[in-house]
Protein backbone atom coordinates (compact mmCIF):
# COMPACT_ATOMS: atom_id res chain seq x y z
CA UNK A 1 0.00 0.00 0.00
CA UNK A 2 2.39 2.29 1.12
CA UNK A 3 4.67 1.88 -1.94
CA UNK A 4 1.81 2.30 -4.22
CA UNK A 5 1.29 5.82 -2.50
CA UNK A 6 4.45 6.94 -2.97
CA UNK A 7 4.94 5.88 -6.75
CA UNK A 8 1.93 7.78 -7.15
CA UNK A 9 3.05 11.06 -5.59
CA UNK A 10 6.41 10.45 -7.29
CA UNK A 11 4.51 10.08 -10.24
CA UNK A 12 2.15 13.23 -9.95
CA UNK A 13 5.35 15.30 -9.12
CA UNK A 14 7.03 14.20 -12.34
CA UNK A 15 4.39 14.87 -14.20
CA UNK A 16 4.38 18.92 -12.76
CA UNK A 17 7.94 18.94 -13.11
CA UNK A 18 7.62 17.75 -17.15
CA UNK A 19 4.63 20.20 -17.05
CA UNK A 20 6.86 23.28 -15.83
CA UNK A 21 10.01 22.56 -17.55
CA UNK A 22 8.05 22.08 -21.07
CA UNK A 23 6.26 25.90 -19.96
CA UNK A 24 9.74 27.62 -19.25
CA UNK A 25 10.85 25.72 -22.35
CA UNK A 26 8.33 27.72 -24.20
CA UNK A 27 8.60 30.64 -22.37
CA UNK A 28 12.68 30.80 -23.36
CA UNK A 29 11.84 30.17 -26.75
CA UNK A 30 9.22 32.74 -27.22
CA UNK A 31 11.83 35.16 -25.31
CA UNK A 32 14.45 34.15 -27.47
CA UNK A 33 12.17 34.34 -31.39
CA UNK A 34 11.45 38.14 -30.01
CA UNK A 35 15.18 39.31 -29.36
CA UNK A 36 16.08 37.42 -32.44
CA UNK A 37 13.29 39.42 -34.37
CA UNK A 38 14.13 42.22 -32.78
CA UNK A 39 17.71 42.30 -33.90
CA UNK A 40 16.45 40.55 -37.17
CA UNK A 41 14.62 43.68 -38.09
CA UNK A 42 17.30 46.08 -37.24
CA UNK A 43 19.75 44.35 -40.11
CA UNK A 44 16.74 44.66 -42.46
CA UNK A 45 15.01 46.90 -44.80
CA UNK A 46 11.75 48.20 -44.28
CA UNK A 47 9.04 49.07 -47.19
CA UNK A 48 7.88 52.07 -45.66
CA UNK A 49 5.81 53.15 -48.31
CA UNK A 50 3.99 51.95 -51.92
CA UNK A 51 3.42 54.68 -54.87
CA UNK A 52 2.23 53.60 -58.12
CA UNK A 53 1.50 55.52 -61.16
CA UNK A 54 0.50 55.07 -65.18
CA UNK A 55 0.24 56.66 -68.36
CA UNK A 56 -0.14 55.79 -72.03
CA UNK A 57 3.23 54.43 -71.96
CA UNK A 58 4.08 52.38 -68.60
CA UNK A 59 3.29 51.59 -65.74
CA UNK A 60 5.19 52.20 -62.61
CA UNK A 61 5.25 50.76 -59.39
CA UNK A 62 7.57 52.57 -56.65
CA UNK A 63 9.13 50.86 -53.50
CA UNK A 64 10.81 53.22 -50.58
CA UNK A 65 13.25 51.36 -48.70
CA UNK A 66 15.44 51.94 -45.43
CA UNK A 67 18.49 50.02 -47.21
CA UNK A 68 19.23 49.13 -51.25
CA UNK A 69 17.67 45.85 -51.48
CA UNK A 70 18.20 42.49 -53.57
CA UNK A 71 15.26 40.49 -55.66
CA UNK A 72 14.42 37.44 -57.37
CA UNK A 73 11.68 37.38 -59.50
CA UNK A 74 9.72 34.80 -60.84
CA UNK A 75 6.43 34.95 -63.24
CA UNK A 76 3.15 32.82 -62.54
CA UNK A 77 -0.28 32.28 -64.58
CA UNK A 78 -3.88 31.64 -64.54
CA UNK A 79 -3.48 34.89 -64.40
CA UNK A 80 -0.59 36.42 -65.33
CA UNK A 81 1.61 37.62 -62.56
CA UNK A 82 5.04 38.67 -62.02
CA UNK A 83 6.36 37.95 -58.81
CA UNK A 84 9.25 39.77 -57.24
CA UNK A 85 10.65 38.94 -54.11
CA UNK A 86 12.45 41.10 -51.76
CA UNK A 87 14.99 39.58 -49.19
CA UNK A 88 15.98 40.90 -46.15
CA UNK A 89 13.40 42.73 -45.66
CA UNK A 90 9.75 43.43 -43.71
CA UNK A 91 7.13 46.01 -44.15
CA UNK A 92 6.12 48.54 -42.39
CA UNK A 93 2.50 48.15 -41.29
CA UNK A 94 1.51 52.10 -42.58
CA UNK A 95 2.24 50.30 -45.85
CA UNK A 96 -0.04 49.98 -48.51
CA UNK A 97 -0.49 46.36 -48.90
CA UNK A 98 -2.96 46.02 -52.14
CA UNK A 99 -3.03 48.83 -54.55
CA UNK A 100 -5.31 49.52 -57.78
CA UNK A 101 -3.08 50.19 -60.80
CA UNK A 102 -6.13 49.78 -63.33
CA UNK A 103 -3.75 50.25 -66.15
CA UNK A 104 -3.26 47.97 -69.25
CA UNK A 105 0.09 47.44 -68.30
CA UNK A 106 -0.24 46.03 -64.78
CA UNK A 107 -3.69 45.67 -63.06
CA UNK A 108 -2.76 45.45 -59.20
CA UNK A 109 0.11 44.92 -57.07
CA UNK A 110 -0.08 43.17 -53.53
CA UNK A 111 2.55 42.98 -50.57
CA UNK A 112 2.90 40.48 -48.02
CA UNK A 113 5.14 39.00 -45.50
CA UNK A 114 6.50 36.49 -47.56
CA UNK A 115 8.94 34.71 -44.41
CA UNK A 116 10.35 36.39 -41.57
CA UNK A 117 13.27 37.53 -44.33
CA UNK A 118 11.28 38.28 -47.22
CA UNK A 119 8.61 40.24 -48.90
CA UNK A 120 7.05 39.22 -51.88
CA UNK A 121 5.16 41.59 -54.55
CA UNK A 122 2.83 40.48 -56.96
CA UNK A 123 2.05 42.22 -59.48
CA UNK A 124 -0.92 41.40 -62.11
CA UNK A 125 0.80 41.46 -65.37
CA UNK A 126 0.22 40.37 -69.34
CA UNK A 127 3.89 42.15 -69.68
CA UNK A 128 6.62 39.83 -70.95
CA UNK A 129 10.29 40.15 -69.88
CA UNK A 130 10.85 42.97 -72.92
CA UNK A 131 8.49 44.97 -71.30
CA UNK A 132 9.66 45.21 -68.08
CA UNK A 133 12.51 47.03 -66.11
CA UNK A 134 13.12 46.80 -62.30
CA UNK A 135 15.80 48.87 -60.66
CA UNK A 136 17.20 50.41 -57.71
CA UNK A 137 18.23 54.10 -56.86
CA UNK A 138 20.85 55.14 -53.98
CA UNK A 139 19.83 56.68 -50.98
CA UNK A 140 19.94 60.29 -49.75
CA UNK A 141 17.42 62.29 -48.97
CA UNK A 142 14.70 60.50 -50.22
CA UNK A 143 16.06 56.99 -49.09
CA UNK A 144 16.31 54.32 -51.18
CA UNK A 145 14.24 52.92 -53.80
CA UNK A 146 13.38 50.06 -56.03
CA UNK A 147 11.52 50.82 -58.98
CA UNK A 148 9.02 48.48 -61.14
CA UNK A 149 8.61 49.61 -64.88
CA UNK A 150 6.11 48.07 -67.12
CA UNK A 151 5.29 48.59 -70.43
CA UNK A 152 7.35 50.82 -73.12
CA UNK A 153 9.92 50.76 -70.56
CA UNK A 154 12.87 52.34 -72.37
CA UNK A 155 15.32 50.36 -70.46
CA UNK A 156 18.37 52.03 -72.28
CA UNK A 157 16.92 55.46 -71.04
CA UNK A 158 17.17 55.69 -66.63
CA UNK A 159 18.24 53.24 -64.05
CA UNK A 160 20.32 49.95 -63.72
CA UNK A 161 17.99 47.19 -64.68
CA UNK A 162 17.89 43.72 -62.97
CA UNK A 163 18.17 41.09 -64.68
CA UNK A 164 14.75 39.48 -65.42
CA UNK A 165 15.15 35.72 -63.34
CA UNK A 166 17.99 36.60 -61.26
CA UNK A 167 19.06 37.52 -57.95
CA UNK A 168 20.72 41.35 -58.27
CA UNK A 169 20.99 44.50 -56.50
CA UNK A 170 22.09 47.16 -58.49
CA UNK A 171 24.31 49.90 -57.49
CA UNK A 172 22.19 53.08 -57.53
CA UNK A 173 25.08 55.29 -58.83
CA UNK A 174 23.32 55.97 -61.81
CA UNK A 175 21.16 59.00 -63.32
CA UNK A 176 17.75 59.45 -62.13
CA UNK A 177 15.06 58.35 -64.33
CA UNK A 178 12.47 60.88 -65.32
CA UNK A 179 9.21 59.79 -63.50
CA UNK A 180 5.55 59.60 -65.08
CA UNK A 181 3.68 63.10 -65.46
CA UNK A 182 1.06 61.82 -62.87
CA UNK A 183 3.59 60.15 -60.33
CA UNK A 184 3.71 61.73 -56.97
CA UNK A 185 7.32 61.15 -56.15
CA UNK A 186 9.19 64.36 -56.65
CA UNK A 187 7.50 67.18 -54.86
CA UNK A 188 8.52 67.91 -51.13
CA UNK A 189 5.83 67.56 -48.78
CA UNK A 190 5.07 70.63 -46.48
CA UNK A 191 3.86 69.72 -43.27
CA UNK A 192 1.49 72.33 -41.37
CA UNK A 193 4.34 73.72 -39.88
CA UNK A 194 6.19 74.43 -42.93
CA UNK A 195 9.09 71.53 -42.82
CA UNK A 196 9.69 69.69 -45.77
CA UNK A 197 9.61 65.92 -45.04
CA UNK A 198 12.68 65.58 -47.10
CA UNK A 199 14.16 66.29 -44.08
CA UNK A 200 12.32 63.23 -42.17
CA UNK A 201 13.43 64.24 -38.74
CA UNK A 202 11.63 62.57 -35.37
CA UNK A 203 9.73 65.56 -33.43
CA UNK A 204 11.74 65.63 -30.35
CA UNK A 205 9.61 64.68 -27.38
CA UNK A 206 9.66 65.52 -23.56
CA UNK A 207 8.57 63.15 -21.27
CA UNK A 208 5.47 64.37 -19.34
CA UNK A 209 3.47 64.52 -16.62
CA UNK A 210 -0.23 63.41 -16.05
CA UNK A 211 -2.83 64.03 -13.62
CA UNK A 212 -4.06 61.09 -12.52
CA UNK A 213 -7.54 59.36 -14.18
CA UNK A 214 -8.33 59.40 -17.51
CA UNK A 215 -11.13 62.10 -16.76
CA UNK A 216 -10.48 65.28 -19.09
CA UNK A 217 -7.34 63.30 -21.33
CA UNK A 218 -7.30 64.40 -24.69
CA UNK A 219 -6.62 61.03 -26.62
CA UNK A 220 -6.17 60.92 -30.48
CA UNK A 221 -7.11 57.70 -31.71
CA UNK A 222 -6.09 56.59 -35.50
CA UNK A 223 -7.64 54.34 -37.36
CA UNK A 224 -5.25 52.47 -39.72
CA UNK A 225 -5.60 52.71 -43.33
CA UNK A 226 -8.94 53.50 -44.71
CA UNK A 227 -10.44 54.69 -48.15
CA UNK A 228 -8.55 53.71 -50.94
CA UNK A 229 -5.75 52.28 -49.08
CA UNK A 230 -7.52 48.76 -47.52
CA UNK A 231 -4.63 47.66 -45.24
CA UNK A 232 -4.24 43.63 -45.36
CA UNK A 233 -6.86 41.49 -46.50
CA UNK A 234 -8.10 38.26 -44.20
CA UNK A 235 -8.43 34.46 -45.72
CA UNK A 236 -11.98 34.98 -46.43
CA UNK A 237 -11.70 38.55 -47.60
CA UNK A 238 -12.23 41.16 -44.46
CA UNK A 239 -9.95 44.27 -45.02
CA UNK A 240 -7.99 45.79 -42.47
CA UNK A 241 -9.58 49.43 -42.80
CA UNK A 242 -12.83 47.66 -41.95
CA UNK A 243 -11.48 46.49 -38.58
CA UNK A 244 -9.50 49.26 -37.34
CA UNK A 245 -11.91 51.34 -37.44
CA UNK A 246 -14.50 49.21 -36.15
CA UNK A 247 -12.41 49.04 -32.66
CA UNK A 248 -11.54 52.90 -32.99
CA UNK A 249 -15.46 53.39 -32.65
CA UNK A 250 -15.88 51.42 -30.20
CA UNK A 251 -13.15 52.84 -28.30
CA UNK A 252 -14.43 56.16 -28.88
CA UNK A 253 -17.55 54.96 -27.02
CA UNK A 254 -15.60 53.48 -24.34
CA UNK A 255 -13.69 56.10 -23.88
CA UNK A 256 -16.19 59.06 -23.69
CA UNK A 257 -18.37 57.17 -21.09
CA UNK A 258 -14.75 57.40 -18.81
CA UNK A 259 -14.89 61.66 -19.59
CA UNK A 260 -12.13 61.25 -21.83
CA UNK A 261 -11.60 63.91 -24.57
CA UNK A 262 -11.65 61.77 -27.92
CA UNK A 263 -9.98 62.78 -31.26
CA UNK A 264 -10.30 60.75 -34.11
CA UNK A 265 -8.10 60.53 -37.55
CA UNK A 266 -11.09 59.16 -39.13
CA UNK A 267 -14.48 57.95 -38.45
CA UNK A 268 -15.48 56.87 -41.54
CA UNK A 269 -14.08 55.10 -44.36
CA UNK A 270 -11.88 57.50 -46.18
CA UNK A 271 -8.66 58.77 -46.45
CA UNK A 272 -7.27 61.39 -43.73
CA UNK A 273 -5.69 63.60 -45.91
CA UNK A 274 -7.25 66.47 -47.84
CA UNK A 275 -5.81 65.28 -50.96
CA UNK A 276 -7.24 62.18 -49.98
CA UNK A 277 -6.49 59.20 -52.98
CA UNK A 278 -4.10 61.36 -54.37
CA UNK A 279 -1.95 61.91 -51.29
CA UNK A 280 1.61 60.14 -51.08
CA UNK A 281 1.96 57.66 -48.21
CA UNK A 282 3.87 60.65 -46.25
CA UNK A 283 0.63 62.91 -46.56
CA UNK A 284 -1.35 60.39 -45.53
CA UNK A 285 0.77 60.23 -42.15
CA UNK A 286 1.97 63.33 -41.72
CA UNK A 287 -2.49 64.06 -42.17
CA UNK A 288 -2.92 61.96 -38.86
CA UNK A 289 -0.11 63.31 -37.16
CA UNK A 290 -0.95 66.79 -37.68
CA UNK A 291 -4.51 66.07 -36.13
CA UNK A 292 -3.15 64.55 -32.88
CA UNK A 293 -0.35 67.39 -32.83
CA UNK A 294 -3.14 70.30 -33.40
CA UNK A 295 -4.87 69.22 -30.70
CA UNK A 296 -2.47 68.98 -27.74
CA UNK A 297 -3.28 65.12 -27.39
CA UNK A 298 -2.19 63.64 -24.22
CA UNK A 299 -1.37 60.46 -26.18
CA UNK A 300 -2.12 58.78 -29.17
CA UNK A 301 -2.77 55.54 -30.83
CA UNK A 302 -2.96 53.77 -33.96
CA UNK A 303 -4.38 50.91 -34.38
CA UNK A 304 -3.65 47.80 -37.13
CA UNK A 305 -3.83 44.17 -37.70
CA UNK A 306 -0.93 41.94 -38.57
CA UNK A 307 -0.60 40.05 -41.63
CA UNK A 308 1.28 37.42 -43.03
CA UNK A 309 1.52 35.33 -45.95
CA UNK A 310 1.28 31.96 -43.92
CA UNK A 311 -2.13 31.38 -42.13
CA UNK A 312 -0.49 29.66 -38.98
CA UNK A 313 1.16 33.55 -36.93
CA UNK A 314 -0.83 35.12 -34.53
CA UNK A 315 -0.67 37.40 -31.12
CA UNK A 316 -0.68 40.90 -30.61
CA UNK A 317 2.62 43.62 -30.76
CA UNK A 318 2.55 46.94 -29.17
CA UNK A 319 5.17 48.92 -30.63
CA UNK A 320 6.50 52.17 -29.77
CA UNK A 321 9.11 54.45 -30.78
CA UNK A 322 12.51 53.61 -30.02
CA UNK A 323 13.81 57.39 -29.29
CA UNK A 324 11.02 58.41 -27.76
CA UNK A 325 9.79 59.01 -24.07
CA UNK A 326 9.86 56.15 -21.39
CA UNK A 327 5.75 56.98 -20.96
CA UNK A 328 5.46 55.38 -24.74
CA UNK A 329 7.03 52.21 -23.45
CA UNK A 330 4.87 51.71 -20.69
CA UNK A 331 1.53 52.93 -22.80
CA UNK A 332 2.79 49.91 -25.50
CA UNK A 333 3.19 47.63 -22.54
CA UNK A 334 0.08 48.04 -20.62
CA UNK A 335 -2.22 48.63 -24.27
CA UNK A 336 -1.16 45.07 -25.80
CA UNK A 337 -1.36 43.67 -22.54
CA UNK A 338 -4.99 44.86 -21.99
CA UNK A 339 -5.69 43.64 -25.51
CA UNK A 340 -4.27 39.93 -25.01
CA UNK A 341 -6.11 39.74 -21.86
CA UNK A 342 -9.02 40.62 -23.12
CA UNK A 343 -8.84 38.45 -26.46
CA UNK A 344 -6.66 35.86 -25.34
CA UNK A 345 -4.00 36.12 -27.91
CA UNK A 346 -0.35 35.13 -27.59
CA UNK A 347 1.91 37.77 -26.35
CA UNK A 348 4.38 38.72 -29.43
CA UNK A 349 5.82 41.40 -27.28
CA UNK A 350 6.32 45.23 -26.93
CA UNK A 351 9.00 46.46 -30.00
CA UNK A 352 11.04 49.95 -30.44
CA UNK A 353 10.13 50.51 -34.08
CA UNK A 354 10.62 53.54 -36.36
CA UNK A 355 7.06 53.94 -37.63
CA UNK A 356 6.02 57.35 -38.99
CA UNK A 357 3.01 58.15 -37.09
CA UNK A 358 4.90 57.01 -33.58
CA UNK A 359 8.11 59.66 -34.48
CA UNK A 360 6.27 62.36 -35.95
CA UNK A 361 3.57 62.92 -32.75
CA UNK A 362 4.67 65.08 -29.92
CA UNK A 363 3.19 62.80 -27.35
CA UNK A 364 3.45 59.20 -26.22
CA UNK A 365 2.62 57.77 -29.01
CA UNK A 366 2.01 53.77 -29.93
CA UNK A 367 1.05 51.82 -33.44
CA UNK A 368 -0.72 48.41 -31.63
CA UNK A 369 -1.07 45.12 -34.14
CA UNK A 370 -4.29 43.94 -32.82
CA UNK A 371 -4.10 40.57 -34.18
CA UNK A 372 -3.29 38.58 -37.19
CA UNK A 373 -5.61 39.21 -39.50
CA UNK A 374 -4.12 36.57 -42.17
CA UNK A 375 -4.52 34.20 -39.30
CA UNK A 376 -8.07 32.49 -39.73
CA UNK A 377 -9.11 32.35 -36.28
CA UNK A 378 -8.20 36.10 -35.37
CA UNK A 379 -9.48 36.84 -38.51
CA UNK A 380 -13.37 35.34 -37.00
CA UNK A 381 -12.89 37.12 -33.82
CA UNK A 382 -11.76 40.77 -34.89
CA UNK A 383 -14.92 40.49 -37.57
CA UNK A 384 -17.54 39.66 -34.81
CA UNK A 385 -19.02 42.05 -32.45
CA UNK A 386 -17.84 40.57 -29.62
CA UNK A 387 -14.45 40.26 -30.87
CA UNK A 388 -14.36 44.58 -31.56
CA UNK A 389 -15.81 44.90 -28.13
CA UNK A 390 -13.16 42.69 -26.27
CA UNK A 391 -10.32 44.55 -28.48
CA UNK A 392 -11.20 48.04 -27.40
CA UNK A 393 -12.10 47.01 -23.92
CA UNK A 394 -8.68 45.80 -23.93
CA UNK A 395 -7.29 49.00 -25.11
CA UNK A 396 -9.37 50.86 -22.55
CA UNK A 397 -7.86 49.00 -19.94
CA UNK A 398 -4.44 49.74 -20.85
CA UNK A 399 -5.05 53.51 -21.24
CA UNK A 400 -6.79 53.13 -18.06
CA UNK A 401 -3.49 51.67 -16.33
CA UNK A 402 -0.99 54.11 -17.88
CA UNK A 403 -2.65 56.62 -16.52
CA UNK A 404 -3.02 55.73 -13.07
Amino acid sequence: MYFHKAKAIYLHFAGIMLLLAGFLMFWSTQEAQAATFAQRMANMAEITAVRVSSDKDKARIVLDTTKDVAIKTSVLSNPSRVVVDIQGAWISPEAKKTINIGSQFAKSVRLAQFDPNTVRVVIESTMNESNRNFFTLAGGNTGHRLVLDFGNVGKGSGGAAIDFGKTGSSSGNTEKPQPSTDEQTSTPVTTSDGDSDKKDEATPVVEPEFTPGIKGKKITIDAGHGGSDVGAIGPTGVTEKSITLRIAMELQRLLTAEGAEVIMTRNKDTEVSPKKANATDIEELQARCDIANRNDSDIFISIHMDSFTSSSPSGTTGYYYGKGTKASVRLAQYVSDGVVSALSTGHRGVKSCNFYVVRHTNMPAILLETAFISNEKEERLLNSEAGIQKAASGILKGIKKFFG
